[in-house]
């Protein structure tokens, strides 16, 4: 039963948080998230170190709120708890001087330990949180705080306290893993006893994995872009984990990151030299002017101005910048650079910046207010990365109106959308492959189009400013996982949004095409044959399910956009010619054509007769293809071509003396929906009509010997067919609708540059289906005795049907 009255109560851990700590995402990531969760009803306590670093002014205002003692194997630690309320969010800082007490977060030798003992502390200090604050989730982030999902299970597990809390793990960046040498098994984490945790945390022969054993131990696992989620399952990008990232995929899954949109808006920034909004920016062309003369840039409004605020390392792209920046810079595209890293990138900056002075600034330091600057006054933002789990710099970049020019790997591919210049949509620019050629082209399409279409490049910035990329989305998908480990505890406000349905324009006309075909089916099913009845049927499920319907659309495009709808009308009006006046007819016509072939089979069949009939069977069936299209131009070429193509397939034939009637039998059937009413062979049409969907495309490349020896089990299962007309005339009724309903997609199909090729082949190998085993062609000498009485025959059907139509 859900806890109406409690509100999610969560424990956030995190290495550093903005604005108190930062060295990157992950810092923005903790400064923001759980303010949004805040907003959205929950009730967040944010767990971060108490480093040295922490300006002054935000520790004057921390409250010393408990403390106690942490054990790490044989040591015994103090831990503080220092409270400070921070725009509605509480922080309570873990205080250690020995471990945090120095001049920058990570990078020492003993950071196994350190942070080992922040895990520790993290669970430990469960119990000694606000009155009235019961943790539900326990969210931990990245590697620093991997330990405590397996502290807690192995150390904690059994505690009412702890019994209700649900672990969740981020993974940031996959490839900072903390690993460290497996002597910390036992002499500070204690664990070597405990066979499960030593198993699940190691990663070899003598090391262990802190982020290996979260993902074994929590509950729930995230990252944070969809796209890397799914990366990040595969050896190119797993780094190592691959494996057990596969293993529990279930509980993985990607959510997006965003930004603080207050504190990143052009309109009110106070850092950037003057404010613009997506409606007026006029104060971005004052920005870049500005921050070309800063950096000593020739100021011209007529040349791209493209910037990377970024660390100098290979995974952020540098050897594609290396590359190819001297082909941008002499290009006419102007290049801003800020960000330490690498000594060899930076003096590959430093050189270029030298080569094209005016065009090239190279700002090799550490300066948060210039990033700001180069924001806002940039028309290009440069972020090639090999690899990049979600990414903010391309958000930001984006929010300030500056195009991203990214590579297509993780978040970067979730949240830029490239330009398609046929129909102007799109955020920026992209490229696919880690390839310092294809970054230049990238580069240059954004130069050539901010160049030659300004107006297509403004209505390109304006779509970018418009993107929503604030924490509330993201801060909702984080409430749905959390509500659906806790299921008693009841949502304060209804977050989920209604999903969409979304149909596809072309599953839409499927269906509507379908259920008519559906409808008329229906009433002429007798209650003889149930099984019969209920197939058209089965086809009004595949009209509604999108996954069934589109693989058919793309198989043939042209078909389903041009031919069908004028088809389906002809079929329908055939439908209903055949239940009004002219039933009668065509059931005269489908009587006389039935006797005329049972006494064709009975005399000696002969290879002349054979090509006589298929050529008269040919022309009533192009008549009423051209029919269905309306136009007399297609049926005049496609009667041409038909007719040859019997000529050959009946010489090709010669050996099968049985062919004539078979042929005559099935395709009677398939040009016009009337003949489904033939009594003899009426039920094999839906067999009938259903091959040339599939025939169609092979029709022209099949060797003509493949019908000599499809013909002869034709010609043996018509005779069987024959004999026991009498006892299937009774459900030809109800064989009739399904003839129908295969008979009206047949013309789609057949409408075809050459029809009567696929039409004259499946004939037979639709009678065929009854016998599969394929028999040896007979010997080609037949007797050709009985000519005229089948000529006769042929030629009163052949001028029967042209009256008909």
């Amino acid at each position: 039963m859900a806890q109406t009255s409690k509100k999610m109560q969560i424990v956030f851990a995190s290495a550093e948080c903005a604005p108190f700590v930062k060295t990157g995402g992950l810092g923005d990531v903790a400064g923001s998230l759980p303010a949004a969760l805040v907003r959205a009803g929950a009730e967040v306590i944010v767990m971060v170190p108490k480093y040295a670093t922490i300006k002054d002014e935000y520790k004057a205002q921390m409250e010393h709120f408990a403390d106690f003692y942490v054990s790490l194997s044989w040591r015994n630690e103090y831990c503080g708890l220092e409270k400070l309320e921070h725009d509605g969010v509480t922080y309570m800082f873990v205080d250690n001087e020995h471990y945090f007490a120095r001049d920058y977060p990570y990078g020492f030798f003993d950071d196994g330990e350190r942070f080992a003992f922040f895990s520790k502390a993290i669970t430990e200090s469960l119990q000694h949180l606000p009155e009235g604050f019961e943790c539900d989730i326990l969210h931990c982030n990245d590697w620093q705080t991997a330990l405590a999902p397996v502290f807690l299970r192995e150390f904690y597990q059994g505690l009412p306290l702890y019994d209700r809390v649900k672990t969740v793990f981020s993974i940031h960046n996959v490839a900072f893993q903390g690993q460290f040498s497996d002597t910390v098994m036992e002499d500070i984490l204690g664990m070597a006893h405990i066979p499960a945790a030593a198993t699940q945390l190691r990663c070899d022969a003598c090391s262990i994995n802190y982020m290996l054993g979260a993902l074994h131990y929590a509950d729930a696992i995230t990252t944070v872009s969809p796209t890397y989620a799914g990366e990040i399952q595969t050896p190119e990008f797993g780094e190592g984990l691959d494996g057990v990232l596969r293993e529990r995929s279930y509980a993985l899954q990607g959510i997006l990151n965003g930004i603080d949109v207050v504190g990143f808006d052009p309109a009110t920034d106070k850092r950037i030299a003057a404010n613009y909004t997506v409606d007026d920016r006029a104060g971005k062309a004052v920005c870049k002017a500005k921050l070309q003369e800063e950096l000593g840039l020739e100021i011209r409004d007529d040349r791209p101005l493209m910037v990377m605020v970024t660390r100098l390392t290979r995974q952020k792209g540098m050897d594609l910048v290396m590359y190819a920046l001297d082909r941008i810079l002499s290009g006419g595209v102007q290049v801003a650079v800020l960000g330490t890293g690498d000594r060899d990138y930076e003096d590959g900056l430093r050189y270029f910046q030298g080569k094209y002075p005016g065009t090239m600034a190279a700002r090799i330091e550490f300066d948060p207010a210039l990033s700001q600057r180069m924001y806002a006054a940039a028309d290009m933002f440069l972020m090639p990365s090999k690899f990049e789990p979600c990414g903010l710099s391309q958000i930001i970049a984006m929010r300030y109106g500056t195009l991203p020019i990214v590579r297509e790997t993780g978040g970067l591919k979730d949240t830029v959308q490239p330009y398609n210049e046929f129909t102007g949509e799109g955020t920026g620019f992209s490229f696919s492959h880690f390839n310092g050629d294809e970054m230049g082209d990238a580069v240059f399409r954004a130069a050539r189009l901010f160049w030659d279409n300004r107006k297509a490049w403004d209505q390109l910035v304006t779509q970018a400013m418009s993107q929503d990329f604030s924490w509330t989305r993201s801060a909702d998908k984080y409430l749905d996982l959390y509500f659906f480990m806790h299921p008693e505890i009841e949502r304060p406000v209804a977050v989920e949004a209604a999903a969409a349905v979304e149909e596809p324009v072309a599953v839409e006309a499927a269906a509507a095409v379908e259920e008519p075909v559906a409808a008329e089916a229906e009433p002429a099913a007798p209650v003889k044959e149930p099984a019969a009845a209920e197939e058209p049927k089965a086809e009004e499920p595949k009209a509604e399910e999108p996954k069934a319907e589109e693989p058919k659309a793309e198989e043939k495009p042209a078909d389903d956009g041009e031919v069908k709808p004028t088809a389906k009308p002809a079929a329908k009006k055939t439908t209903t010619r055949k239940t009004t006046a002219k039933k009668a007819t065509t059931t005269k016509a489908a009587t006389s054509k039935t006797t005329a072939a049972k006494a064709t089979t009975t005399r000696k069949r002969t290879t002349a007769a054979a090509k006589k009939a298929v050529e008269a069977e040919a022309a009533p069936e192009v008549k009423a293809e051209a029919t269905a299209e309306a136009t007399i131009a297609e049926a005049k070429t496609a009667a041409k071509a038909p007719a040859k193509t019997a000529v050959k397939k009946t010489t090709a034939t010669k050996t099968a003396t049985k062919t004539a009637t078979a042929k005559k039998a099935t395709a009677t059937k398939s040009p016009a929906t009337k003949a489904a009413t033939t009594k003899a062979t009426a039920k094999t049409a839906p067999k009938a009509a259903a091959k040339p969907a599939v025939k169609v495309e092979e029709a022209p490349s099949e060797p003509k010997a493949k019908a000599t020896v499809e013909a002869k089990p034709a010609a043996k299962t018509t005779t069987r067919k024959r004999a026991t007309t009498t006892a299937k005339k009774a459900t030809t009724k109800t064989a009739a609708p399904k003839a129908e309903a295969k008979a009206k997609d047949k013309p789609a199909v057949e409408a075809e540059p050459e029809p009567k090729a696929a039409e004259v082949k499946t004939a037979p190998k639709a009678t065929a289906k009854t016998e599969p085993a394929k028999k040896a062609p007979v010997s080609p000498a037949a007797p050709a005795e009985e000519k005229a009485p089948t000529k006769k025959t042929s030629v009163r059907k052949a001028t029967a049907t042209r009256k008909r139509h």
